[in-house]
């Protein structure tokens, strides 16, 4: 079986696993990801690269397609029994869903449904990255030992964590910005998460033990392994469209499998130092 046929036959699995357990209250991204034997890291993403849409999207999708199917059909059932079956806390909740995705209330749609718009809003595309010229190579990545920022929260607030990363460099001396490696590595699509679970590591390399600092700057480890490079020219707001490019056109022709760990990124310069169209940034997807 290619690579190609078998990861969209892996994103099947998981949309049939989807569609027959909708009642399940907790169809979290580690349970969907085992469903797809890939890597918890890289689900998400290989998920949004084939279908258009996350994988909870895609849930939720899927119960308010069930739902407005039972306000039509089964006018015997109340609203908020039909909410609380496509597990909504609230009738209220199920409402602004309903109304966010189909422009209707639940009620609206119930007595005057509108199918055609209805069909259009299931017709999931894949992300468009538009012409991307991304040369990729497989390199051996050697492992680093690192000081590092761990950001927790809102993706907004990283150059926040980043600021602690900066002044910790800037009174040790332990992790020098000219003479060392700056990484930074997202654990998930900053896009599709929940903004209090997003965590982006900040990592500095070092060549020595991190002392205990005010700063919260921890020693850490990117460990050794096959990498694909692909190498991001211009601003960082337009890291995805490389990323996408790696799981939605690289990684199914490649023939290669992902490792657990997330991708990466390298930061050559940075956004003080050039302009904007002149960062270089690395970008390593990690393979077995």
């Amino acid at each position: 079986m290619g690579a190609s046929h078998l990861q969209a036959e892996r994103i099947k699995r998981v949309c049939d696993f989807i569609e027959h357990n909708l009642d399940e209250e907790t169809l979290s991204l580690e349970r969907l990801s085992a469903v797809a034997s890939c890597s918890k890291y890289h689900f998400h993403r290989m998920f949004k690269a084939q279908v258009g849409i996350s994988a909870i999207q895609y849930l939720q999708m899927a119960r308010l397609k069930r739902a407005s199917l039972r306000l039509v059909f089964e006018p015997q059932k109340s609203i908020t029994e039909i909410a609380f079956e496509a597990i909504f806390d609230s009738s209220e909740a199920f409402a602004r869903a309903f109304r966010r995705e189909f422009g209707l209330s639940p009620s609206q749609f119930r007595s005057q449904p509108e199918w055609q718009d209805w069909h259009s809003k299931f017709i999931f595309r894949p992300p468009s990255i538009g012409e991307i010229d991304v040369d990729v190579t497989i390199i051996d990545f050697e492992a680093k030992q690192v000081g590092v920022v761990e950001h927790k929260g809102h993706p907004d607030k990283v150059f926040d964590s980043a600021a602690k990363m900066i002044a910790w460099r800037k009174e040790t001396g332990l992790s020098p910005i000219a003479s060392s490696e700056t990484y930074g590595i997202p654990y998930s699509d900053p896009s599709d998460t929940p903004p209090d679970e997003f965590r982006f590591d900040i990592c500095g390399t070092v060549t020595s033990e991190v002392p205990e600092n005010p700063y919260g700057v921890k020693n850490g480890a990117i460990p050794a392994g096959r990498c694909a490079l692909a190498v991001h020219k211009g601003s960082h707001d337009a890291l995805s469209e490389t990323i996408y490019f790696l799981y939605q056109q690289w990684l199914p022709n490649s023939g290669e499998e992902l490792r657990d760990y997330p991708c990466f990124f390298r930061y050559l310069n940075f956004s003080h130092q050039v302009d904007e169209c002149d960062l270089v940034t690395n970008i390593y997807l990690p393979l077995k």
